[in-house]
């Protein structure tokens, strides 16, 4: 299936600046992002398009090739790449139509022909994940944390070449440096990686002892991570270029910092706002007064009304968590419960008695909510 045009996944003209494709991408990228749309293949995909597109449009020296050939000029598995030094765009065109014609016209461009010189492709490195766990304080109000991660960096002693120090990699002689073979099949030749250098056109004779030639080891490292305040359950920190390095030098990937909050034991959140339970006695319902409830700062004091009923919202606001983009504060809702009283004495339960009794006459009055529910029974059976 032919590639959409980049310009046209972020929705921009040719002419469109760095500035606009960076705001295009931050749109379109809020927009189709997986963890927006967990369970929609279709947006997944989209944000892989539009990532693509990213990437090559905010690099000039990508961009311009891809404005002068297309995707193909900016496709790493043709040959040249389609940018870099040394006019390898034009190149790439060039050693594609020869893979099929050159044998018929006689101008086979084998290993070591026309156009020589390391095809190294440059790729990006891989993207990291790393969970943390923070309390409700800490989102609440930011804090600074360490976190320790394997990571894979370049080597010191071969300084990434992969060659014992004071060796240097060969160009590859199976494939002249060109990191590709053609093998004859039939009418036509067929270009595949070199088995020999695995397509990055060099060897490397004496390997470096520290990383056994790979130009990369893995090691341990600590990075601060500030935590700003009124991060949410799943919010992603960026962490730019602290990801696995990249081949070829090539740009390390980023790394990020996926936060998960702790299950609280007094509130609970939803969005900006935070929830609690608080429990009262049952005199203080019917009569009111006034009790103190926690906050995440300190403890405020709540009037209770007079015939309050257990469940009951009330908000204070500004109490709750500040956003993470603005300074605006939810608020604290405070869900009262009437607490029944337990291991009564003989005193008190006969004065629930006599309570009870001198409400009888009158319990359509004293007990609104019970009136209702009954109303609503016999209209039902009836």
């Amino acid at each position: 299936m032919a590639k959409k045009d980049f310009y046209e996944l972020l929705g921009l003209n040719r002419d469109a600046s760095d500035d606009d494709i960076k705001k295009a991408y931050r749109k379109m990228a809020m927009k189709y992002h997986p963890d927006r749309n967990p369970d929609s293949k279709e947006a997944e995909e989209k944000f892989k398009e539009i990532k693509e597109a990213y990437e090559i449009l905010s690099d000039s020296q990508k961009r311009a090739a891809y404005d002068q050939y297309g995707h193909a000029g900016v496709d790493p598995n043709a040959a040249g790449a389609g940018f870099g030094a040394g006019g390898a765009g034009f190149s790439g065109f060039g050693d594609a139509f020869s893979d099929i014609f050159g044998d018929i016209f006689g101008g086979r461009a084998g290993a070591g022909g026309a156009g020589g010189g390391s095809r190294n492709n440059v790729y990006r490195g891989s993207d990291l994940r790393y969970n943390m766990e923070i309390t409700l304080e800490e989102a609440a109000r930011g804090c600074e944390k360490q976190v320790r991660i394997p990571a894979v960096e370049t080597c010191d002693v071969c300084h990434g070449s992969g060659a014992k120090p004071g060796t240097e990699p060969k160009t590859c002689q199976t494939c002249g440096g060109h990191g590709q073979v053609r093998m004859q099949q039939g009418f036509f030749s067929i270009q595949q990686t070199c088995p020999t250098c695995h397509g990055t056109g060099k060897v490397i004779p004496d390997p470096c002892t520290a990383c056994q030639g790979s130009g990369r080891v893995k090691k341990n490292k600590t990075l601060n991570v500030k935590i700003p305040a009124g991060v949410d359950e799943g919010d992603r920190i960026r962490l730019a270029g602290e990801g696995e390095p990249g081949v070829n030098g090539g740009p390390a990937g980023d790394l990020y910092v996926v936060t998960h909050i702790r299950e609280h034991g007094v509130f609970q959140r939803n969005g900006q706002d935070l929830h609690c339970e608080m429990p009262i006695s049952f005199a203080t319902a019917a009569l009111g007064g006034e009790i103190e409830i926690p906050t995440l700062d300190s403890v405020a004091r709540l009037k209770i009304p007079p015939e309050t009923q257990s469940g009951q919202a009330f908000r204070l606001r500004g109490k709750g968590i500040k956003s993470v983009r603005g300074a605006s504060y939810g608020d604290l809702l405070c869900h009262v419960v009437v607490e029944t009283p337990v291991k009564l004495t003989e005193r008190q339960k006969d004065l629930l008695r006599q309570f009870d009794a001198e409400g009888a006459d009158n319990s359509d009055t004293h007990n609104p909510r019970a009136k209702s529910f009954m109303d609503k029974l016999k209209d039902f059976f009836n």
